[in-house]
């Protein structure tokens, strides 16, 4: 126990448990999560036609689980010691369903980097909690970077 509360560091009267490098890297993939919730879920509502209708379901099951995804890095951001920002990432709905969901695949390829920098990072420090989580993570943002690969091979 006494080696865990060497690593423990107070902030601003705040028990800090990870590095500055990590909370930051987390509170980016909330950013991120908390963009592609919003963007996923207004391309579900705004977007019309056959094949919007086709992908608007799958659009708003993906919002759902990026929600999801932003509350459970919350929640270790904030056990680690951070503070979870509230600011997206810029939002991005298009004006063509093809140009939503190249921008979607875009984002999915952006996620899977940056949480394989998470995984990286966590494991680095030890944070085996952090890393298992993003772990699971990475494998849902994986499946949606294929949905979305899929999508674009029949627009």
């Amino acid at each position: 126990m006494e080696g865990d509360e060497s690593k423990v560091k107070r902030v601003r009267g705040k028990n800090v448990k990870a590095s500055k490098e990590l909370l930051d890297l987390l509170n980016r993939a909330i950013a991120r999560e908390l963009q592609v919730s919003i963007q996923y879920m207004w391309q579900h509502v705004l977007w019309r036609g056959v094949k919007g209708f086709a992908v608007k379901d799958e659009l708003k099951k993906i919002a759902i689980t990026e929600m999801k995804h932003a509350e459970a890095v919350a929640e270790r951001l904030a056990y680690l010691g951070g503070t979870p920002t509230t600011k997206p990432d810029p939002i991005f709905v298009g004006q063509t369903l093809k140009e939503m969901i190249k921008k979607d695949k875009k984002d999915e390829e952006t996620a899977i980097a940056l949480y394989k920098k998470i995984i990286e990072t966590s494991r680095k420090e030890g944070d085996t909690t952090t890393a298992r989580l993003f772990k699971k993570i990475l494998e849902e943002e994986e499946d949606h970077h294929d949905i979305f690969t899929s999508l674009l091979e029949e627009i």
